[in-house]
């Protein structure tokens, strides 16, 4: 659990500097690093900066535009 908080709490810093990054190009990224920590079931989604409401941020692009969203996929 406590390597989890770590990680996005990196995620949200990195994210700050990735503004300048296409969408796709961050999301690959956060996707990759996501996939190399072995964690599954996620979503990553990219969405307007007005539009985030209580989502995780996890990234910004398109020059603060837009915001990268993580949220864990529910189990069926």
């Amino acid at each position: 659990m406590k390597y989890t908080a770590l990680f996005f709490a990196l995620l949200a810093c990195i994210g700050q500097a990735h503004a300048a990054k296409s969408c796709e190009e961050l999301k690959t990224e956060v996707a990759a690093k996501l996939d190399a920590k072995g964690v599954k079931g996620y979503a990553l989604e990219v969405v307007a900066s007005d539009k985030v409401g209580d989502a995780k941020v996890v990234g910004s692009c398109d020059g603060g535009k837009k915001k990268l969203t993580y949220a864990k996929k529910k189990k069926a």
